[in-house]
């Protein structure tokens, strides 16, 4: 019996861990200097594609890839929604909804989500530049569950030229003095530094 409590709390232990480590964990930092676009995954990608115009990164329950376009004349909202439309039926993807994501910094953001024939969920969303004449395409492919993480990505694009991702501030509640002293001391060391990453520029 003490053995049995003693492997509960251990596994307890361990899965605080894992999800404090999930919360705070490293990234990396991915830049194209020629369009001067950056942004943000999760630690631990395997990176399988990098051209000057497309990347491609996965992990073990995720995959993201990058495409840039030139934009065309035309009525952008109508144009880019069909496309966004006809790639999602292109993957046999069912269940579709518009998306409501927004970019700091860019024009526009369309996108659409849905569910893969597998059963996985997938999140298409093209993103118009302000300052350029690209459409930044990001297609990911993930699993139940690591939406916040996919949103987190797609949001981190930045065009700017200190190559610097997008950060969404948490709004904070605020507290008294003595909660937020004690808070600090509580506070571990802080997370590694995402590692800085140069895609193929050619």
């Amino acid at each position: 019996m003490k053995k049995t409590i003693r492997y509960i709390t251990a596994l307890t232990a361990l899965m605080l861990m894992w999800l404090m480590g999930v919360q705070d964990a490293s990234a990396s930092v991915y830049t194209w200097s020629r369009y001067d676009l950056s942004f943000e995954t999760p630690d631990g990608g395997f990176v399988t594609y990098n051209t000057p115009t497309r990347f491609e990164i996965q992990w073990e329950d995720m995959v993201m890839t990058v495409q840039l376009y030139s934009q065309d004349k035309g009525d952008e909202k109508k144009m880019l929604t069909e496309n966004l439309q006809r790639k999602a039926l292109g993957y046999s993807m069912y269940d579709l909804h518009d998306g409501k994501i927004k970019v700091k910094g860019f024009k526009k953001t369309y996108s659409i989500d849905g569910t893969m024939p597998d059963g996985s969920r997938a999140i298409i969303a093209d993103i118009v530049s302000k300052h350029q004449n690209l459409i930044i395409e990001v297609t990911v492919n993930y699993l139940y569950g690591n939406r916040e993480i996919v949103e987190d990505m797609i949001k981190s694009f930045a065009e700017n030229k200190t190559q610097q991702p997008n950060h969404e501030r948490k709004h904070q509640k605020v507290q008294p003095k003595h909660k937020a002293d004690k808070e600090k001391q509580k506070k571990q060391e802080p997370a590694r530094p995402a590692r800085k990453e140069k895609l193929y520029d050619a």
